[in-house]
């Protein structure tokens, strides 16, 4: 067959399944419409038991109607939920998809993934770890505080009977850790001993000085004046005589208890079954099934690569080499944080000045607004640098990016910029305020969060403050490749504490000598990849699939490339596993091609 005819032929099969793939007849069978009709209800179905199990999550995107509890923690209710999610897979299972547009069985095929998963995690027992320094019960509690609706009198009411169910949350908390402790399932030990501190700090400011009790401090107008000495009273007696004493309970079960018999190794290969717990951690963090030695390897080639980048700017600025550089920037006060208001504010100056150039880049654009507000000083010493949490999909929560203020004296400002835009804009905030508001999608398509897609996009965001002109200092861009470095380092200190079994002096001396992290950080995140297994392999993992896709498409489409269409189509499907995300792009770059319209929506 000669080249141009096999050609022809390629770009013939292309068109018709590319017709294939967006025409959607114009009037579908009886039949097909009564599956869909099932499918769709049963959708909505698992959407509303979701909301209802998961109070919290319910509050995080704006819908109120549980804000009055809190999720079941008891182990009762967990096995309830595990049988639960094995009947939601049985019915999602048996419906005949066949026939149906391809978005249609997309959900579908993702709604069973998802719930295998769960099923997987359930026979693991991965609940019966509850508690961790990062991302502990404790903490998720408390930091609800700043997510929650204080708006109105009901608001307000909602709230006071969530304190009062808080004790019995702790207790529940502490029945699971327990079912761990006879399991063999036990975090490490020094981590727990971080858990008992910070309880003990959540527990230690009184009435309106705590957590719980801020929202009493001040009153909104909507709160009729004779409502608010009754709420304010109500609430501080309910902190200070249940949530407080309930906390200093669980501080206590975990430093006489529960911590003395935590694992001595930090990776998770010491517990049972800790090869497959790995496994699993990767494929549900990662979307893919990659083996750790090949992630392992991976992480030394990108630590190589990017050290070379930086070892060039090393040179340039007039330094010796690379190790010259990092030494003498860790003593240079002009790259360290004066105050904690000067970090605050540098976070500000560069998602201001991100904003305007979004255009240039993207066709869909945010509509929630973002803000910057410092970490809550309880999580100070544990919390990552920069975080960002989600708004409501209307808008009336904005996007915040919490940013750990403490210690400011020995933490760079030359990092800041990348992640400015990792984490508000074009990054996170960007890319979930998008996907929460995309027409055509099911719910829990638009409130995915399939850590590789979210991590991934938020990385590969980081770079294009560069390909838009930004970066002009060369430090800030020693920076941003400091940043990406640190995520490369992650797929060797990952795979290496959990799957090499490396201890936690091997993770901090790799650490030291492939990062320009500051002391502070850098303990917080070796603490981080060690309680939290797979989740930091995702940054990495995502970016390079994305900037794949970008190259691969380039490569294909030539002059007809274009990166806003591009942009937009990694966006308007929602966070995707990565293997589906691949096959997207690929039919997009396939009707690019062939001169068909590109999907619409969730399409």
């Amino acid at each position: 067959m000669t080249p141009s005819l096999r050609t022809l032929l390629h770009r013939l099969a292309a068109a018709m399944a590319i017709f294939a793939f967006y025409i959607v007849p114009a009037r579908a069978d009886s039949a097909a419409d009564g599956r869909l009709a099932a499918l769709n209800a049963l959708l909505a179905e698992q959407w509303e038991y979701t909301l209802k199990d998961s109070p919290e999550f319910a509050t995080i995107i704006g819908d109120d109607r549980y804000n009055d509890r809190w999720s079941d923690a008891s182990p009762a209710h967990v096995a309830q939920q595990q049988r639960d999610a094995e009947s939601f897979l049985k019915r999602f299972q048996a419906l005949d998809t066949a026939g149906l547009p391809e978005q249609d069985r997309l959900n579908r095929d993702l709604m069973v993934r998802q719930l295998q998963d769960n099923l997987q995690g359930f026979a693991l027992r991965t609940y019966e770890m509850p508690l961790d320094q990062f991302a502990g019960m404790h903490l998720e509690l408390a930091q609800l505080v700043s997510t929650m609706p204080f708006d109105s009198t009901r608001h307000y009411e909602d709230y006071l009977r969530r304190l009062h169910a808080l004790p019995q949350v702790l207790e529940q908390v502490t029945e699971l850790a327990r079912l761990g402790e006879k399991d063999g399932l036990m975090p490490p030990k020094y981590l727990l001993e971080k858990v008992a501190v910070q309880a003990r700090a959540i527990a230690a400011p009184a009435g309106v000085d705590n957590v719980f009790g801020r929202p009493a401090a001040h009153f909104p107008d909507a709160v009729p004046p004779a409502d608010r000495k009754r709420l304010r009273d109500a609430i501080v007696q309910a902190v200070d005589g249940e949530v407080r004493p309930a906390y200093v309970r669980l501080a206590q079960f975990v430093a006489a208890d529960y911590a003395p018999k935590g694992r001595a190794e930090p990776g998770l290969w010491a517990l049972p079954d800790g090869a497959a717990r790995y496994r699993y951690a990767i494929h549900t963090q990662t979307t893919t099934d990659r083996d750790p030695e090949e992630i392992h390897q991976l992480g030394l080639a990108e630590v190589r690569r990017i050290e070379a980048e930086m070892g060039a700017i090393a040179v340039r600025l007039g330094y010796k080499d690379l190790a010259d550089m990092r030494a003498r920037l860790k003593t240079d006060p002009k790259v360290h944080a004066a105050s904690r208001e000067q970090i605050v504010g540098l976070y500000r100056k560069y998602i201001a000045q991100m904003q305007p150039k979004l255009p240039e880049l993207f066709g869909l654009l945010p509509k929630t607004a973002v803000v910057v507000e410092p970490v809550q000083t309880y999580r100070e010493k544990d919390a990552a640098a920069a975080e960002y949490s989600q708004g409501t999909p209307d808008g009336s929560r904005p996007g915040k990016v919490f940013v750990n203020t403490g210690d400011f004296a020995k933490r760079s400002v030359i990092t800041i910029e990348d992640t400015a835009y990792h984490e508000a804009i074009p990054g996170h905030h960007m890319q979930i305020s998008i996907a929460q508001t995309l027409p055509g999608l099911p719910p829990f398509r638009q409130q995915a969060g399939y850590t590789a897609y979210v991590e991934g996009w938020a990385l590969y965001a980081e770079r294009l403050g560069k390909d838009i002109g930004f970066y002009r200092e060369p430090l800030n861009d020693y920076g941003r490749l400091s940043g990406e470095l640190l995520r490369a380092d992650r797929l060797v200190l990952d795979t290496g504490v959990h799957y090499k079994h490396w201890s936690r002096e091997q993770m901090v001396q790799f650490f030291r000598a492939h990062s320009s992290e500051d002391e502070p950080d850098l303990q917080a995140e070796t603490d981080r990849y060690i309680a939290m297994p797979g989740q930091a392999l995702a940054y990495k993992l995502g970016q390079l699939e994305i900037l794949g896709l970008r190259e691969r498409a380039r490569s294909a489409l030539g002059d007809r490339f274009d990166i806003k269409a591009f942009h937009d189509e990694i966006l308007n499907g929602g966070a995707l596993p990565l293997d589906v995300l691949d096959a997207r792009v690929g039919a997009w770059v396939d009707a690019q091609k062939a001169g068909a319209p590109a999907a619409a929506g969730g399409s």
